[in-house]
């Protein structure tokens, strides 16, 4: 007889200090986030957080500019999953609130962002599921007999982007093949175009990059790997459909109607091959693709330091990428 019942459970991963797993199966989360940085909210974006999802205790976060008013012009919704190996991250993380503040004041757009359950005490397709109920509630909003006038007076339920960052990426992506061009079982919203923000994709084959990139990446190889030993369904490998699209048991998206989408990544990012596959796939199968790299960027850039001149470029591209498609 073993006298494993005995021993004091150990800790087996731990995820950027917020996320700790144990031996026993035990997980502690720390209600801090892992990016402690100060909020630059100047009071030129209000916002306010709603339950989107009562059965999983679902909440996301909504922005608008503060100058919108139901006489104005009717304002772009631009949706933003928030990234984190599908394992840690939040909607009111300071890094994740700083982006969509700035988002909602150069884009001059509504933002919402929402939370989804994470891994591994939910693993993969929870997040991509709780993706759609997050669209699905916006569907809800724009056929609402009693709509909420702080939202509905001033947005455009006809111009909806969806963005995500990482894993939020990936979720863009997945929620693309799942919708098709047009979005038609979101009617009356209409999705124009995904902006996947160095999209988490993975694979059981390493890129080159991932295998030769710097080992001192902000997102290095071991907590890729990390991630993914959380977040796939148990018995599962890399080459699961909702991680790799080009796997081998991975359904063929090359005769799926897309709608455009805007690929970006940073040209030190691990993550970068595979991005970049992602892009001239889709290229070669005719779907309306563009592909941005930022010369020695790292992963999630753009949240760590949302005020740089990178930054600053990638609004334009993104804002560029929406006046392309909202006609």
């Amino acid at each position: 007889m073993s006298n494993s019942t005995t021993t004091t459970p150990y800790e087996v991963d731990e995820c950027r200090g917020v996320l700790r797993v144990y031996s026993d199966g035990s997980i502690i989360r720390s209600t801090q986030p892992s990016f402690n940085v100060p909020i630059g909210d100047d009071g030129s974006v209000v916002w306010k957080d709603l339950l989107f999802d009562p059965l999983n205790n679902l909440h996301l976060r909504l922005y608008k500019p503060a100058s919108a008013s139901a006489s104005s012009t009717k304002l772009p919704i631009f949706y933003y999953i928030h990234g984190g190996g599908f394992c840690i991250g939040s909607r009111t993380w300071p890094n994740c609130q700083n982006y969509c503040l700035r988002l909602a004041a150069e884009l001059q757009a509504i933002v919402v962002a929402p939370d989804y359950r994470l891994a591994p005490e939910h693993r993969l397709p929870a997040a991509i599921e709780d993706g759609f109920t997050a669209l699905k509630w916006l569907q809800a909003q724009a056929v609402s007999e009693n709509p909420d006038t702080w939202l509905n007076d001033v947005a455009d339920f006809g111009r909806v982007f969806i963005s995500g960052d990482s894993a939020g990426g990936n979720m863009a992506h997945n929620l693309a093949v799942r919708l098709g061009c047009g979005s038609v079982e979101l009617m009356p919203v209409q999705v124009r175009g995904y902006v996947l923000l160095a999209p988490f994709f993975g694979g059981t084959v390493r890129t080159r990059f991932e295998a030769e990139g710097p080992k001192e990446a902000f997102l290095n190889l071991e907590l890729i790997d990390r991630f993914w030993r959380l977040s796939i369904p148990i018995g599962d490998t890399t080459d699961h459909p909702l991680v790799n699209p080009f796997g081998p048991a991975s359904p063929s998206i090359e005769l799926v109607a897309l709608d455009p989408i805007l690929v970006v990544v940073g040209g030190s990012d691990l993550l970068k091959d595979r991005a970049e596959d992602y892009a001239k796939r889709l290229k070669e199968w005719g779907k309306k693709i563009e592909y941005i790299e930022f010369e020695g960027k790292q992963h999630g850039f753009f949240t760590i330091d949302p005020r740089s001149e990178a930054s600053d470029e990638l609004m334009r591209v993104i804002k560029r990428f929406m006046s392309e498609y909202s006609n």
